[in-house]
């Protein structure tokens, strides 16, 4: 990697050794591409165009990543098979202080893991959130039950009984565009199950990838001396790698992150060819709010919705209330919104993000307003100074009411993930609190989508009957942030369009390592343990 003056430059990482590419893509800052779109879309094209000019030494450039080839992808995952016996034959304890060594250097580098994100248009206030997620995927308590996960040990009958988790051996990772650097860092999970990988960092947006791969990841593995190939990081267009990905004996597992759409297509594909497919994909995420909920707190995590402008596949998607408390329910997330505002993302108090395509947000908000939805706030394009405008690059916080249950899903605003900073409240007619809490839980099991669901109510009845009976989605959330994360629980997975016909709560060391048994005897007769057991 070469450095100068707060411009990163990382060549390709394979084998241990970074290696040229074939051209290079670069990074502005998501502060320029507010202030001014056109001359850092246009410093871009001029370096792509010529890496030796002059516009490298612009402020709004702030780093570029090597491209690479057919070649150097088939170079990646051969050194990632070279290495990925030797990786897996190192003792699981040894390889499990990876994770805490990982933690350990978030925590030490927190402030370039911010700068990171803000330089790629994080607001940073999210950027903490995303940082979060990592320190709770490797915080003592989660790599301690990783451990037991991966290891069981039993006494029977003069046996020693073994149920142990082997690497897959090769896994390669595909992040997407809209959280490469928290996608990518799970890949260390990964890694301490014992295989090798391979990361393709998104073209579009390569930067904060390559850095931690490169800058936090590989020393560390330097450091525990791991063969070289453990670890392969490369910058390449999505579908040349993936299609080289599928074809490549090499590959045992691929992690895709992606559209459902897209994402169950690569399923099939990937089983085709022997490979196992690992997916995250979309999310349509439902807030349930009992007619005891707190809430002010309800509310609070309903405008969850909005953060990032709902370009997060786990954010809230849409709201059941109870009846009785729908009209209050409303004014407090009208009140809640008036703090979700736009901004350049290293401001603080910033929760929204440009959205450059917003055509399909204003065609599923007509939509629902021609079905007789009511518009509760938003529904505007704004400037990054919160003035509505036609040409504003941020849309407003937009919440809908949709009036009946059993119509809501004939809304493309209730039945599909937006991916916009806009969500709908459905209230059903009134009926018996039995009647009501059944037609809730058949709405959220029949939702097509399974990443995450959140109840809010004091009933401990209403509380167990979720818990007991709502089996749609890898994490349930209860009077809790929806989006926040916890030790022990997955952070991602569900099942249904996110994740595919083998999907769950995905923790990525289990789905990348597969179930083994042993069985270790003394002194056993086999006639005796066929026939005498």
């Amino acid at each position: 990697m070469q450095e100068r003056s707060g411009f990163r430059s990382y060549d390709l990482y394979i084998a241990g050794k970074d290696v040229a590419g074939d051209g290079w893509v670069y990074t502005v800052s998501g502060r320029s591409l507010l202030e001014d779109v056109f001359t850092s879309v246009s410093l871009k094209r001029a370096l792509e165009q010529d890496p030796e000019s002059d516009a490298a030494g612009h402020p709004y450039v702030v780093g570029r990543c090597a491209v690479a080839d057919d070649a150097a992808i088939d170079m990646a995952t051969q050194a990632a098979a070279a290495a990925a016996a030797a990786w897996a034959a190192v003792p699981l304890e040894r390889r499990m202080r990876l994770g805490t060594r990982f933690r350990e250097e978030l925590l030490k580098h927190q402030d370039e893991f911010l700068e990171m994100l803000v330089a790629e248009s994080h607001p940073v206030k999210l950027a903490r959130w995303e940082l979060s997620c990592l320190l709770q995927l490797y915080a003592p308590g989660s790599l301690r039950w990783y451990t037991k996960q991966m290891r069981v040990e039993k006494d029977y009958a003069g046996r020693k009984l073994i149920l142990h988790r082997q690497p897959d051996g090769v896994v390669a990772f595909n992040p997407p565009q809209n959280a490469p650097l928290p996608s990518a860092a799970l890949c260390v999970l990964a890694l301490m199950a014992g295989n090798a990988v391979v990361v393709r960092a998104p073209r579009s947006i390569a930067l904060s990838t390559m850095w931690l791969l490169r800058d936090v990841v590989a020393p560390l593995l330097e450091g525990m001396d791991a063969p070289p190939g453990v670890l392969n990081a490369v910058c390449g267009n999505p579908k040349q790698t993936l299609d080289r990905w599928i074809e490549d004996p090499l590959i045992d597992d691929i992690f895709y992150i992606g559209g459902s759409k897209e994402g169950l297509r690569f399923e099939q594909s990937c089983v085709a060819h022997g490979k196992k497919p690992i997916l995250e994909l979309a999310g349509n995420d439902g807030i349930v709010v009992w007619r005891d909920a707190d809430l002010k707190w309800a509310a609070e995590a309903i405008t969850e919705s909005f953060f990032g402008s709902g370009q997060i596949c786990m954010v809230p998607n849409y709201v059941l209330v109870h009846p009785e408390v729908a009209d209050a329910l409303i004014e407090q997330v009208r009140e809640h919104v008036k703090g979700i505002r736009p901004g350049y993302p290293e401001e603080e108090d910033v929760l929204l993000s440009p959205v450059r395509r917003s055509e399909r947000f204003f065609r599923l908000l007509r939509q629902a307003l021609d079905n007789g939805a009511e518009l509760i706030t938003g529904g505007q394009r704004t400037e990054v100074d919160g003035t509505p405008s036609e040409t504003g690059v941020f849309l407003q916080p937009t919440v809908v009411r949709v009036d009946g249950l059993d119509r809501a899903r004939t809304f493309d605003v209730v039945r599909e993930e937006t991916f916009f900073p806009l969500i709908p409240i459905v209230v059903p007619e009134r009926d018996g609190d039995d009647a009501l809490l059944e037609e809730f839980l058949r709405f959220v099991n029949s939702n097509d989508y399974g990443l995450r669901n959140s109840l809010w109510s004091r009933s401990d009845h209403v509380i167990e009957t979720f818990v007991r009976r709502v089996v749609n989605g890898g994490l349930l959330k209860v009077n809790d942030s929806h989006i926040g994360f916890l030790p022990y629980l997955p952070s991602h997975g569900g099942t249904g369009l996110t994740g595919g016909a083998f999907g769950e709560a995905n923790y990525p060391m289990l789905k990348t390592s597969h179930v083994q048994g042993v069985s270790i005897a003394r002194d056993v007769s086999p006639y005796e343990a066929v026939f005498d057991a």
